[in-house]
């Protein structure tokens, strides 16, 4: 096994375009904020900017703390920039992956429905829940899912772009390990997004994942909701 797959990349951890607002916010404010704050001044939904936060305390890129001064009920986690960079050293969680996708499908015995599954709880989390007043047309649906895609590290394209209903999925985050254990990770990224739909009550789903149609491309294809839940049962 060579020493690329064994490391990742040398140098600072990768920060989408989401996490480095977050970072941005967390760096001009001189005291530390909790979740709340910081989603209404980027625009993220709680649980997405709780996502972003709790990723840059494990990347050193901030501190996590809980608030005390005699507030009223549970203390809260307050967020702040972290004062210096985190010390220089190598990170291994491509091998982690590598790992553990491989633990899924030697231990299990429905390895890709298990990820399916877990991905789909996932994104119930992430997704920006409508309230139980508002409807989600399809154009909507698909700009909240979107917004999911992007916050985990993909680069999705307009479906407008196909000439099939499908959300084009540029740079997946964990394609080295997709291209070895894909079962698993394409099905953990086809129920993220089946997840994601469903909590926000869309009139589609995602019928299907086309992996790496091009090296660096897959297909999401799209089916009306009543059409996915019937082939379901």
């Amino acid at each position: 096994m060579s020493e690329q797959t064994l490391h990742d990349p040398a140098g600072p951890p990768a920060v989408g375009e989401s996490r480095a607002h977050v970072l941005d916010v967390l760096r001009a404010t001189p005291e530390a904020v909790g979740v709340r704050e910081i989603a209404e001044q980027t625009g993220l939904h709680s649980n997405t900017a709780r996502f972003h936060l709790d990723t840059l305390v494990k990347e050193g890129l901030a501190e996590r703390s809980t608030e005390g001064g005699g507030r009223p009920g549970r203390p809260r986690a307050v967020y702040r920039a972290a004062a210096s960079p985190a010390p220089a050293g190598r990170r291994s969680y491509q091998l982690l992956a590598q790992m553990l996708t491989g633990l899924i499908t030697e231990a299990l015995p429905q390895p890709a429905q298990a990820a399916a599954t877990a991905g789909e709880a996932w994104g119930r989390y992430l997704a920006d829940t409508p309230s139980p007043a508002q409807r989600i047309d399809t154009d909507e649906a698909i700009r909240r899912l979107t917004r999911v895609l992007t916050d985990v590290g993909f680069a999705p394209g307009s479906v407008h772009d196909r000439p099939d209903t499908a959300i084009p999925l540029r740079h997946c985050p964990f394609r080295e390990v997709a291209e070895e254990h894909r079962d698993v990770v394409c099905s953990l990224h086809l129920g993220l997004m089946r997840g994601a739909l469903k909590e926000v009550r869309a009139p589609l789903s995602v019928d299907r994942l086309e992996p790496f149609v091009e090296p660096s491309l897959c297909l999401a294809h799209l089916t009306p909701a009543e059409q996915q839940a019937d082939r379901i049962a």
